[in-house]
């Protein structure tokens, strides 16, 4: 009995005297985690400023940033490790990582796509923060492009988190990517209108109109004759925002039907010609009557 019990005696201070041994390295692993976190956010700070100075890109500063500071927390964490247990070599966390890398790839690999997606579109920079886009069936303003997902504020103010694979993959229309936009607009007139005369007046009144560009010069075309009425299209250049398109449109609109009811040019409406005819006199399947056949 007496050697069982000095047997667990020896293993309870053998634990002891081993914990004593790890606890310096266990602090000081501790502390320099500590020094890991503030370090982490030095470096993030001190890389934005730097990009914000040496980086037009709002995209690419940030990139510059999050790498920093994803950067300097894996490193400390190494070094960490390898403090608070010495028997660990920086080699053996490093091979560990790369077996354990296949695993990891198989359970995160829609992440790793999107992070792969997110860099190339930080690198890349097809829109920026601001642009508006459009990408599947949603159009907004970017608001933030991160490692994994990119932002989006729709007009009617929601937001559409989007997985950056999705973004990199699909077709994006950016609708603010040069300094103006064409609006085409189409207009109908009555058949009896005088046609030189009606374009004159558009051309005249789009030059009046707020927010048109003079450059690209306004355009007017006659593109057809429809059921009831001459068509124009209307082709002119504002500043590609949504919200400034919408404005200029409405400004269009109301001028042109000002302009129109002054000149007494009207607008028309559909027009559809309805033709009647006798059923019963044309009707093959109806008995002959008399009159009928007195007719034939």
């Amino acid at each position: 009995m007496s050697d069982i019990v000095q047997t667990i005696y020896d293993s309870l201070k053998e634990v002891l005297g081993s914990t004593v041994k790890v606890i310096p390295a266990l602090v000081t692993a501790a502390i320099l985690l500590a020094l890991t976190r503030f370090f982490a956010e030095l470096a993030k700070n001190v890389s934005s400023r730097i990009g914000e100075r040496a980086i037009r890109s709002r995209s690419l500063q940030l990139l510059l940033s999050k790498t920093a500071y994803v950067t300097a927390w894996v490193i400390g964490v190494l070094v960490a490790a390898v403090i608070a247990f010495p028997g660990l070599e920086l080699g053996d966390i490093i091979a560990t990582l790369g077996l354990g890398s296949v695993a990891i790839g198989f359970a995160f690999q829609d992440i790793f796509k999107n992070f792969l997606a997110g860099v190339l579109l930080l690198l890349q920079e097809p829109f920026s923060i601001g642009d508006q886009i459009i990408v599947d069936n949603y159009e907004g303003t970017v608001e933030q492009i991160d490692i994994r997902t990119t932002k989006i504020r729709t007009y009617q103010g929601e937001r559409v988190i989007l997985p950056n694979a999705t973004v990199f993959t699909s077709a994006v229309q950016v609708r603010t990517a040069f300094v103006s936009r064409r609006t085409d607009l189409a207009v109908g007139v009555d058949y009896n209108t005088p046609l030189a005369q009606a374009k004159q007046i558009l051309q005249n009144l789009l030059t009046k109109v707020e927010g048109i560009l003079e450059h690209p010069t306004p355009e007017i075309d006659l593109v057809g004759f429809g059921d009831s009425s001459i068509d124009f299209v209307v082709r002119y250049w504002t500043k590609p925002q949504q919200a400034e398109v919408r404005r200029v449109q409405t400004q269009a609109i109301l001028a042109i039907k000002k302009a129109f009811d002054k000149a007494d040019i009207s607008i028309p409406y559909p027009i559809r010609t309805l033709y009647y005819y006798n059923q019963e006199k044309f009707n093959d399947y109806l008995p002959a009557s008399p009159d009928r056949e007195s007719e034939n």
